[in-house]
């Protein structure tokens, strides 16, 4: 789905390698592809292949086992020619539609290509293993795989190997245990990867029949039990909360955001005490908000709760926005009904009835006034919310596909107010001010419980929509009336 494009042949794997580290696979890593005994051994054959590198598993000989990353060789002339591509098409837009596109253009150019550079996301994913192990309440909820920075490089990039289940594997994930009790999934927290007294077994068989197998790791379903219709056991809201709660930390409270959440990009493992485990991979992709940006975003996000309008005009226009409305509706994913209406009812003012459904030209100019608008100072627009917003949709997309089990704007909003007391660049009265705030903020947030639950009782009558479901469907409309049409493919990873 998300890590099976096609994938580059060994020999090309193993001349990156060599160019990377002046070494062969079997030099650098210790490993032996004939069996030899006192070697460790490497697959050929890649577990993972998506469009910027593939994944190959390995056994070192001190008994680790790792993901080795191994960047395509295309790639960097591949991303530069996609990168002309799209500073032209972007040009062209400029152009045709009179949307200042352009200018936002080498901070995305860049963005996307340090995630070639796999130093960078060594760098980042160090840093956000530090980050989760400081923070109390994501600490023994979150894991960052450990990267070996002795077998790494700029294109090659060797991490701890995780055993997990894959977010969009509902079943796997909510099926019953029927592993041992008070024991974690495989690899977690200390549990074995493999079945009691199968270790050796496995060993022996994997070196027998190396020369003839293109996968040797082995097969790690024993807590399915006998049958293989166990499960990891967890339940679907845990995932959803701590999911929502890392990236919302990540926004609100550390200014390190992770812009790539896909499921491919997420594991979940099973912790002995019966909870999730989410393991984040892939920290290629990062933005980092600058101290004062972070503070206004979090006062924005808490503003959408209350409908302050006052601090979110103050806020956007700040930005070089001149119509928060518009850009209040792009941050919730759904229409603000908090505002004044200025825009939708602009919009309808001018055009009649039948105009609005027939989504004329007009119509059209409206909205991309509206985007100018958005995008009125180019200048003094924040870069980083092009991909907060896609951060932003991918998690929505995740809590829609399994069933919308949290309420994920009131745990956004709750963590954007909270993190305006414990952040650590301001001073101690402003933290303990907005500790104050926080707390009569906890009691306006009763209201969206309110209309979370409603959603959800009406789904247990029948119901087959969600909360996450109504909100496209309200979006998708404000927009279609805009005479435009909504499509999120294109934040899917």
């Amino acid at each position: 789905m998300f890590d099976d494009a096609p994938q580059n042949s060994w020999k090309d794997a193993e001349r990156v390698i060599l160019e990377d580290f002046g070494k062969t696979p079997e030099e650098l890593f210790g490993v032996s592809f004939t069996g030899e005994p006192g070697k460790g051994i490497m697959e050929r054959t890649a577990r993972a292949s998506a469009s910027v590198a593939q994944v190959h598993w390995a056994r070192l000989v001190d008994g680790r086992e790792v993901a080795i990353k191994i960047q395509k060789r295309e790639i960097a002339q591949q991303v530069g020619w996609d990168l002309w591509t799209f500073k032209l098409v972007s040009r062209i837009y400029t152009w045709l539609f009179d949307i200042p596109l352009y200018s936002l253009v080498p901070y995305i150019s860049e963005r996307l290509l340090l995630e070639t550079d796999f130093v960078n996301e060594a760098n980042n994913s160090e840093r956000m293993a530090d980050l989760v192990a400081s923070e109390s309440r994501l600490r023994g909820r979150v894991y960052i795989p450990k990267v070996h920075r002795e077998l790494s490089s700029k294109r090659i990039m060797t991490a701890e190997w995780i055993e997990g289940v894959r977010l969009w594997d509902k079943e796997t994930l909510t099926r019953p245990w029927q592993g041992r009790w008070r024991q974690g999934s495989p690899g977690c927290r200390g549990a074995p990867l493999d079945a009691p007294n199968r270790q050796e077994v496995v060993e022996v068989e994997v070196i027998r029949n190396y020369p003839s197998k293109g996968h040797l790791k082995p097969n790690r379903d024993w807590w399915k039990g006998v049958n293989g219709k166990g499960g990891l056991g967890v339940s679907l809201k845990d995932i959803m909360q701590t999911m929502v709660d890392l990236f919302s930390a990540q926004m609100f409270l550390w200014g390190c955001c992770h812009c790539d959440p896909h499921p491919g990009n997420i594991f979940i493992r099973r912790l002995p005490s019966g909870k999730p485990e989410l393991v984040l991979i892939d920290h290629g992709l990062y933005v980092q908000m600058e101290p004062e940006f972070r503070h206004q975003y979090s006062l924005f996000w808490k503003s959408l709760m209350t409908f302050d309008n006052k601090t979110i005009s103050e806020i956007v226009r700040g930005w070089g926005i001149n119509n928060p409305d518009v850009f209040a509706s792009a941050t919730l994913m759904k229409p603000y009904t908090g505002g004044d209406g200025s825009t939708s009812a602009g919009i309808k003012r001018t055009m009649s009835a039948k105009e609005q459904r027939e989504r004329t030209y007009e119509m059209q100019q409206q909205m991309r006034k509206g985007i100018r608008e958005i995008l009125a100072d180019e200048k003094k627009w924040p870069r980083e919310l092009i991909f907060i917003g896609r951060n932003m949709r991918i998690v929505q997309g995740n809590n829609q596909y399994l069933g919308a089990p949290v309420n994920r704007i009131k745990i956004m909003g709750n963590w954007a107010s909270r993190s305006l007391a414990d952040s650590p660049d301001l001073s101690y009265g402003s933290k303990l001010m907005n500790l104050g705030r926080h707390m009569l903020f906890k009691l306006v947030m009763f209201s969206t419980d309110v209309l979370f639950y409603s959603s959800k009782v009406a789904q247990i009558f029948g119901r087959k929509s969600n909360l996450e479901d109504d909100m496209e469907a309200s979006m998708k409309k404000m927009v279609g009336d805009m005479g435009f049409e909504l499509n999120h493919n294109v934040f899917e990873g």
